[in-house]
């Protein structure tokens, strides 16, 4: 007989099976088709029935049958025995391990208060539904304020600029991408990334689809990136300076009478009075795109039968990364495309996280940083201030750490410093499936089933996608007896953490714990309406629920469902931008300095799978890139190693030229530098590279609390 999963097979002969998956590695989640004989995964492909993915893979899909298999993988719950270079790990049964961290985290809080105990979330918690279904439970027992996630590397402006306009964080615009004329991408590269708070598989069809309707594409990015090689128009744009190309953009919308916002907003003439001084010329002088470019993609867009602009990781890691992705959605208010096909829309997920209010608004400012006085947002400070609050001694000082599923000493600022504090700790305890450069400063790691042993459905992503469908995926392989599911290991500590605090969760909480993601999911799309998950599981391919749709401003979250062009948290940040493009060199304050930016590859995954053979073959991808008159004036030759240094930090690298940066710009890929043992067996992973975030600056944030990563001052001169 067959199992969920496992291989068809007996004795005498082994069967084929062809499995449906789905990659949740990234925002796209392309629908897989799986060949399995006996047991073993022998050819991974794109679905060509999944009516959002279309049978798009990349490479990164592939390797989910190496993550499974992958001998590096950690099984079952490891403790650290001894320290530095002599440590070594002993397996631990699931209930020794569950108990001795549950006894660690209660000892902590009760002798130096919740507050003691810090929290840091990686990215992949949005791709697990076992987290979106028990995570924020489990974070919610620890009883702090001192809670840290990747976002605040990553999106946060998106999400503050969401909740003051449209009244919650991840009420976020989408391209209509599908039906769209014109499209004005600003610091972002769907076609490494797949797209980012824009769920876009296939995005190279998708770009030649638009142009076979004759629609353009142009890209603003201070690097010729995959996505700018394809696009219509280019140009170079100096880092940090992208918010006075989109507010001259929303100037000339202004001045020359284009502006055609909806009925339901308000703040037009307090706008153009905030950006009556952004003019073209200042834009060109700061940033290098000429006023008369500026002036033609703002005509052209408001021209437009349809039009969109999006931006996403070169706008949000930047010192005003709030005011561009404000400037940003602006544009799309005041261009005629605010949803409407072809423009910024909002999709419709079967489960709908927003309106129901299964994940909060996210409010602002609510506490703050201990030591630098920094706000938090939707319950979260930055991560940039998590070293100074392990290291700076008082009350509320971090003594315990839990990290799930992150790895932030490659991927967020000063890594080696965020290292030596993680070194101080009284205690810390990861769920993860690996040892990695954070976590092997544990003193306990849980590791949870792979992506194919669980299954999933994307909470987060079917909100962001290009066009409304929906897809339940069981998981393609069991789960061994001694594993454990992510939402099996929140739920246990949940109940175990809330037991040694003397506060026992109530029956009802303690069923939630219990039951699995699946019933959840059930009962959330039998509420919605819009699909069950009897459909779900007659079409593992998943349902399409149609094209993106007009719904404003009914959806809007905000209480009298209008809109506020011009809300003070972030006009009131116009002053600091206005003295930075004012200063005499805004983007490099010294002779001799160059502005570093990072970038993604294809195969790349954040900080991780640079473990998996299959994704770090050919061609190095880890270099220094630097356009060739920036080699020359430095002496440098290409392909020759070179020491780079920001105020925090010093890397050496090859350096490539390359004439695809804009000169005085150079560029690290995100997530190289992995130099630890990788098991508890001591098989050693090392991938060339350093971290580009042993040289990003923990100093340099955003007002909404954001690394701002990109646009760090370097020198660059011969190792």
């Amino acid at each position: 007989m067959s199992h969920r999963g496992g291989a068809c097979h007996d004795a005498r002969v082994a069967l084929t099976e062809t499995k449906i998956a789905v990659c949740n590695l990234c925002e796209a989640i392309c629908g897989l088709r799986l060949t399995v004989e006996d047991g073993v995964v022998t050819s991974v492909r794109g679905n060509l029935d999944d009516p959002l993915s279309r049978g798009y893979i990349c490479p990164k899909g592939v390797s989910l049958a190496d993550v499974y298999t992958d001998p590096d993988r950690l099984r079952l719950p490891v403790r650290r025995v001894g320290t530095g270079a002599d440590a070594s790990w002993e397996e631990l049964e699931w209930d020794q391990a569950l108990d001795l961290v549950a006894d660690r985290l209660a000892a902590t809080i009760l002798e130096h208060g919740g507050d003691a105990v810090g929290a840091y979330l990686g990215n992949p918690n949005a791709h697990s539904l076992g987290f979106g279904t028990h995570g924020a439970g489990f974070v919610r027992s620890l009883r702090t304020h001192n809670r840290f996630s990747a976002s605040t590397v990553d999106q946060v402006p998106h999400q503050l600029v969401a909740r003051l306009m449209y009244g919650h964080q991840l009420m976020i615009a989408v391209p209509d991408l599908d039906r769209t004329d014109f499209f004005l991408v600003v610091g972002a590269n769907p076609m490494a990334s797949n797209g980012s708070l824009m769920t876009v598989p296939d995005f190279p069809h998708r770009v030649r689809e638009l142009h076979d309707r004759g629609g353009r594409m142009v890209v603003l990015d201070p690097r010729r990136t995959e996505t700018a090689k394809v696009a219509d128009e280019h140009h170079f744009v100096r880092p940090g300076t992208d918010a006075a190309v989109l507010l001259a953009m929303l100037h000339v919308l202004v001045a020359e009478d284009l502006a055609r916002p909806p009925s339901y907003v308000d703040g037009l003439d307090r706008l153009a009075d905030l950006v009556a001084d952004f003019t073209p010329e200042l834009a060109e002088q700061a940033s290098g795109v000429s006023a008369e470019t500026v002036r033609s993609l703002a005509r052209e867009l408001a021209s437009a039968g349809s039009g969109v602009v999006y931006g996403r990781m070169g706008v949000s890691t930047q010192a005003f990364g709030t005011v561009c992705q404000w400037a940003i959605a602006c544009l799309n208010l005041l261009s005629g495309h605010f949803d409407r096909p072809g423009g910024a829309m909002f999709p419709e997920p079967a489960v709908d996280t927003v309106g129901r209010r299964i994940i909060g608004p996210g409010r602002y400012d609510r506490w703050r940083s201990r030591v630098r006085d920094v706000p938090e947002f939707a319950g979260e400070l930055p991560a940039s201030v998590m070293a100074e609050e392990m290291r700076t001694p008082g009350e509320g000082q971090i003594r315990t750490l839990v990290t799930s599923a992150g790895n932030p000493v490659l991927s967020t600022p000063d890594g080696p410093g965020l290292s030596g504090a993680l070194e101080e700790l009284d205690f810390m305890v990861s769920v993860d499936l690996y040892v990695n450069e954070t976590t092997r400063h544990a003193d306990v790691i849980l590791p949870p089933t792979s992506a194919l042993e669980r299954d999933q459905y994307d909470l987060v992503f079917h909100g962001f996608a290009v066009r409304n469908t929906a897809r339940w995926t069981p998981a393609v392989f069991e789960a061994g007896d001694d594993q454990r599911h992510d939402w099996q290991i929140f739920g246990e500590l949940s109940k175990r953490l809330n037991d040694r605090l003397g506060t026992p969760l109530a029956d009802e909480a303690a069923a939630a714990a219990a039951t699995p993601p699946a019933d959840l999911v059930a009962s959330l799309l039998q509420s919605g309406g819009r699909a069950t998950m009897a459909e779900l599981v007659e079409h593992p391919e998943g349902v399409d629920l149609g094209a993106l749709r007009p719904t404003m401003p009914g959806r809007l979250q905000t209480s009298d469902q209008r809109i506020d062009l011009t809300p003070p948290l972030v006009t009131d940040d116009l002053p600091r931008l206005r003295a930075a493009l004012g200063a005499e060199r805004p983007a490099a304050a010294h002779d001799g300095e160059l502005l570093l930016i990072g970038r993604r590859h294809k195969q790349d995954c954040n900080s991780w799978l640079h473990n998996t053979p299959r994704l770090t073959r050919g061609k190095p991808r880890h270099h220094l890139l630097m356009h060739p008159h920036d080699l020359s004036a430095r002496g440098i030759a290409d392909g020759q190693r070179v020491t780079v240094t920001s105020r925090v930090g010093t890397v050496e690298v090859e350096a490539s030229a390359v004439d695809d940066m804009m000169p005085g710009v150079v560029s690290l890929p995100h997530g190289y530098g992995h130099q630890v043992p990788g098991t508890r067996l001591g098989h050693a992973s090392t991938v060339a590279g350093v971290s580009i975030n042993d040289l990003t600056d923990p100093d340099l944030l955003d007002v909404s609390g954001n690394a701002a990563l990109s646009g760090v001052p370097v020198r660059v001169s011969p190792a």
